[in-house]
């Protein structure tokens, strides 16, 4: 069960944290993966440690809110069957708080980034029969997160265009559906924590951590397993949904 054998994957954001997770398991399950990464260093360091793991990947240098760019990279991978839209920016502040230049990153990078592999994976999905879309949501597109303005801005839209993809290609064989992180501990966690809590870092990860009903905060290959399975074809029967991964975040934190 939960094979990807002789399917191709586009995962962005595959050089760190929750998308590399993704892309490690998904060529695990056999699948060619493609990491769309700004990062080159982390794309390539990801391809490295999947291949001496037995599996296949390419690692394509590319910023997701750049069209033209993103175009061109989906234009050279020759089929796929499974997108997985995972980059993302995190931001810090309130609606007073935000600039309208950070806003407009965030926007750039989360939203009009998801929105840009999308128009260029549809065609090839309707040519090709179908295919498969995960886009990475948050907890913040479902309750108030403090000082995530911009962020929560960006996640609901993608929940949103989620919906929209799931409505629009539903007799074409295209599925599409959405996960919503809480906390998961990866080293961009570890990096803000250090930057924006000095001499504190203990303290602040294990209140980060029990913010979560469950106690802790979640592990990139939890979320990992849920994708698999999403991007599956034994959740044939499942389109236009969010699967919050949130040790109980959303309905349990009272």
């Amino acid at each position: 069960m939960f094979l990807l054998t002789n399917k191709s994957a586009v995962i962005t954001g595959g050089g760190s944290g929750i998308g590399k997770a993704i892309a490690t398991t998904f060529a695990k399950q056999g699948a060619t993966v493609h990491i769309i990464e700004l990062n080159e260093a982390n794309g390539a360091q990801a391809v490295k440690e999947i291949e001496a793991a037995g599996g296949k990947a390419i690692a394509h240098s590319c910023d997701v809110s750049d069209q033209q760019k993103v175009k061109a990279v989906f234009a050279s991978i020759d089929a796929v069957n499974i997108l997985v839209n995972c980059a993302g920016i995190a931001h810090v502040g309130k609606a007073d708080t935000t600039s309208a230049e950070d806003f407009t990153k965030v926007f750039n990078v989360n939203v009009k980034g998801t929105y840009n592999c999308l128009h260029e994976i549809l065609p090839l999905f309707k040519s090709n029969g179908g295919g498969v879309i995960l886009n990475v949501a948050s907890i913040a597109a479902w309750v108030g997160i403090p000082d995530r303005f911009a962020y929560s801005m960006s996640k609901g839209a993608v929940f949103a265009m989620t919906l929209s993809v799931a409505k629009d290609y539903l007799h074409e064989n295209i599925r599409c559906n959405s996960i919503s992180p809480a906390r998961v501990h990866t080293p961009f966690v570890d990096g803000f924590i250090a930057k924006n809590y000095p001499g504190r870092e203990a303290e602040m990860f294990d209140k980060l951590s029990k913010s979560q009903p469950i106690g802790r905060m979640g592990t990139v290959e939890e979320v990992a397993a849920l994708a698999l399975y999403l991007c599956s074809d034994e959740a044939g029967f499942i389109s236009g949904n969010d699967y919050p991964v949130d040790g109980g975040f959303i309905k349990l934190n009272n």
